[in-house]
């Protein structure tokens, strides 16, 4: 049985969909201020200078200016699969239907019989139109 290349281009468009749609990121960025400094996704994010100054052996904490901020893009955990049973009455029928109705809109047509394709065309020896005077117009 012959795969056509639509099938196997579509085969692997769902394999891609399934893949991202079960894949799950961290963002995170870091903001000195309104200005972003930093943006990482399968990292940690660079930090600023510490915040922490230290004079005569005493260590003053700043007010920090900077903010953390952590995305998170949680794809499916759970693939479920569902059969036809699993339907309504009512959807099984308008499926059962659909399918049934646009089945032959994508069948290749039947190969035309010439029957007179082996047949080599007389040999003429006069041109009795010529010879007749009639022509078409």
């Amino acid at each position: 049985m012959k795969v056509s290349n639509a099938h196997k281009v579509f085969s692997i468009a769902l394999s891609f969909l399934v893949l991202f749609s079960t894949l799950s990121l961290t963002i995170e960025k870091h903001f000195c201020g309104d200005t972003l400094i930093d943006v990482a996704i399968f990292s940690k994010s660079e930090k600023c200078s510490d915040d922490i100054s230290e004079i005569d052996n005493v260590s003053l904490l700043k007010k920090s200016c900077c903010k953390d901020e952590i995305d998170i893009i949680e794809g499916l955990s759970d693939m479920t699969v569902n059969s036809f049973e699993d339907l309504d009455v009512i959807q099984q029928h308008l499926l059962f239907a659909y399918s049934y109705t646009y089945i032959n809109l994508f069948e290749d047509l039947p190969n035309s019989v010439v029957p007179h394709k082996d047949y080599s065309p007389p040999i003429l020896i006069k041109d009795l139109q010529v010879l007749d005077e009639t022509y078409l117009i």
